[in-house]
């Protein structure tokens, strides 16, 4: 979905359906069972569900051109924030709780962005263009933030001696989301205002009066969709947890499963929208989509959860296991590579998705 031009019907219908399907299941009781039935309720919960993501992502854009930056990118930021809080919420507090999970999640994340997303729009791009090229003051800002989040939230609870590995006593917790909030927020303004510059491909123009008098047509209608789209996920997100937890024990998934089924949820709509860009040879917009989204799941998610923990009186892990640290250190190691030309090819994006797939597998082959 693009923030412009008319309204697709996917927008509206999908949050509409959205909200039927919850009432219908509420009422008539329907939830998710190894049965025909069963499988047919969680296509449908599955096919409104990833709709209803999209249509929630494209609304919170078409807000963002209009109310311009900084307020805009934290609003489209806040709407995935809420999905994905949700999501891990509902899941981790369920009949069977998954304190990892969100661990899980944050991990699967900046594994998808920074190897498989960021692997497929390089790849991608140098098969239709050779090389392509970025602005690497801006992705050295994007990596410098990311490599701190991820290690302060998946490495360092493993080596805290106030509460055993790996988790944070209440004290360590409280101040890691002081911590990364403030550093995301200086990442926002810094990205937004002070150097914007960074993050923009030279050229960029178009029809901005045109697009700011679409864009005050759809406001109203945009707002009240993207309240609709929130709410459908959230009041959805309980059936979801359901599917998700009698899925992974049906074909013997570990754990972690759980954590890589909402990740792809939460960035399936950026992740459509980065690809198309690195195929219109726009791989600077590809990056700050893919790695804006893993500093806000970062930034935003874990402080949020830490909160929900501690009200609630939950444990929340967070430190990565040794194999989980190699891949992800890994990860900051080959990224510093890629990002450190200004330039790729297709052997950059191929080598990011083999360390994709070797974190799938080991998903499931531990």
């Amino acid at each position: 979905m693009s923030a412009h031009g008319p309204m697709p019907r996917s927008a509206w219908i999908f949050p509409a359906l959205a909200m039927v399907l919850f009432a219908a299941a509420t009422g008539l009781g329907l939830n998710f069972t190894p049965s025909v039935g069963g499988f047919v309720f969680a296509v449908l919960l599955l096919a409104i569900l990833f709709g209803t993501v999209f249509a929630a992502v494209h609304h919170a854009e078409v807000i963002a051109e209009r109310i311009g930056e900084p307020y805009g990118t934290l609003l489209l930021t806040l709407a995935v924030t809420i999905i994905e809080v949700a999501l891990i919420a509902t899941i981790m507090l369920g009949e069977k709780p998954q304190p990892a999970l969100a661990r899980d999640t944050v991990f699967a994340v900046v594994m998808i962005v920074c190897n498989g997303l960021v692997g497929l729009c390089i790849f991608i791009g140098g098969l239709r263009y050779r090389e392509q090229d970025f602005q690497v003051s801006g992705a050295n800002l994007y990596l410098s933030v990311l490599f701190v989040l991820s290690t302060i939230t998946l490495i360092m609870p493993n080596y805290t001696l106030t509460a055993p590995g790996p988790i944070y006593s209440a004290a360590q917790l409280g101040f890691v989301d002081l911590v990364t909030l403030m550093l995301y927020g200086v990442f926002l303004y810094t990205q937004t205002i002070r150097h914007s510059d960074y993050f923009i491909k030279g050229g960029a123009g178009g029809s901005a009066a045109e697009t700011s008098s679409l864009s005050n047509r759809m406001l109203a209608l945009s707002i009240a969709l993207l309240l609709v789209s929130l709410l459908a996920v959230v009041l959805l997100a309980k059936k979801f947890s359901v599917v998700v937890d009698v899925v992974t024990a049906m074909i013997g998934a570990p754990p972690a499963f759980a954590g890589v089924l909402v990740a792809i949820l939460i960035l399936l709509p950026e992740g459509v929208t980065a690809i198309a860009a690195a195929r219109n040879n726009d791989l600077q917009k590809s990056i700050n989509l893919a790695l804006g989204s893993s500093l806000a799941t970062i930034g935003l998610t874990i402080p949020a959860v830490g909160l929900a923990t501690y009200v609630l009186d939950k444990e929340l892990v967070l430190g990565l296991n040794g194999q989980g640290m190699v891949l992800l250190l890994l990860t900051f190691f080959l990224s510093i590579l890629t990002f450190g030309t200004g330039r790729t090819n297709i052997l950059f994006g191929l080598v990011h998705m083999l360390v994709f797939a070797v974190f799938l597998f080991l998903v499931f082959v531990p």
